[in-house]
């Protein structure tokens, strides 16, 4: 396979309401054939449907936010109403005009194929629309682009069934072809060009087509179900929900602040134990005899000892069983 990639540049400000597909078409050096595929950045498409806010980027983050996957200090990973597991919930404020944010299209699957069949009718030939946006990988560092929408396309090519060269079975490897593309695209584009399309020649002419225009093969199909993610929560917030917080803050910003969060998490009752932190750890003081107070004082300091590894407090919890003076 050898694949030829171009952007297309001229460009000016895009604003709610412009006609993607016009501005694509009369800005081409050369026609558009069978088989190819156009990259299109979410931004432009979020600008061209009004998505812009002139509301607090915080306040924007939460209305997209369906829940907090990780957080490390101001920085939210969180799940958008697409299904995307991003930073700060794809809401961006970068090539925008100063003062406004722009969001994602809750439906970025039904934004390519409604932009796939406007473009197909328009150029009269088969082509593949992918929706791009810019993501950061768990494990690895830097950002790279991934479709978040695709109409047209083979998005996910699955070797399973197939042999490598050396005759063993593949099972399990399936190339994320859309994601790749998309990838492919922003070395094209780059960031401050203002050039939101790229034209991808020479994909395998079965991989574009109308038959992979339906609502089951758009990227969404790239998503894993909540049943096969392995990171669906941040290693620290996944210990802070299993300590019973539906809120979890997962990586607080100062050493300070971390300590004071594993307090927190040891949700100790008043009544019966006293959680004091020192510079040499944790204490846990019983405030009275009976065995209440002493079952509590065992759970307060299992839970601070679990919520302390995970925010890496190196502090050690001593429970103290005599009574506190004047009780």
């Amino acid at each position: 396979m050898s694949l030829t990639l171009w952007p297309v540049t001229g460009l000016g400000e895009v604003s709610a309401g412009d006609d993607l597909v016009q501005l694509l078409l009369g800005r081409l050096d050369e026609p558009l054939r069978d088989g190819d595929v156009v990259v299109i950045t979410s931004k432009i498409v979020s600008k061209a449907l009004g998505l812009v806010s002139t509301a607090d980027r915080e306040a924007v983050i939460d209305a997209e936010t369906v829940r907090v996957v990780a957080r490390r200090g101001p920085t939210r990973i969180v799940r958008n109403p697409a299904g995307l597991t991003m930073a700060a919930a794809g809401v961006d404020a970068s090539n925008t005009v100063p003062g406004t944010v722009l969001t994602l299209p809750r439906d970025p699957d039904g934004e390519a194929l409604a932009l796939w069949r406007r473009l197909r009718r328009r150029a009269g030939v088969e082509v593949g629309v992918v929706l791009s946006d810019t993501a950061g990988r768990a494990w690895r560092r830097g950002q790279t682009d991934i479709a978040i929408g695709s109409a047209g396309l083979k998005v996910v090519d699955s070797l399973s069934g197939t042999q490598d060269t050396y005759g063993n079975a593949l099972h399990v490897t399936e190339r994320a072809v859309a994601d790749e593309i998309a990838g492919a695209a922003e070395l094209v584009a780059g960031k401050t060009g203002r050039t939101p399309f790229v034209v991808v020649r020479g994909l395998p002419r079965h991989w574009v087509g109308d038959h992979w225009a339906t609502a089951r093969a758009g990227a969404r199909t790239l998503l894993r179900p909540d049943d096969e993610d392995m990171f669906g929560l941040g290693a620290r917030d996944a210990v802070e929900v299993a300590l019973g917080d539906d809120d979890p803050t997962g990586f607080p910003g100062a050493a300070a602040d971390a300590v004071a969060r594993v307090r927190d998490l040891a949700a100790a009752d008043p009544s019966l134990v006293d959680v004091e932190v020192a510079d040499d750890g944790f204490r846990v003081t019983v405030l009275h005899d009976g065995a209440d107070a002493m079952i509590e004082a065992g759970r307060v300091a299992e839970r601070l000892r679990i919520a302390a590894r995970a925010h890496q407090v190196d502090r050690p919890v001593e429970v103290r069983t005599t009574v506190a003076s004047g009780r």
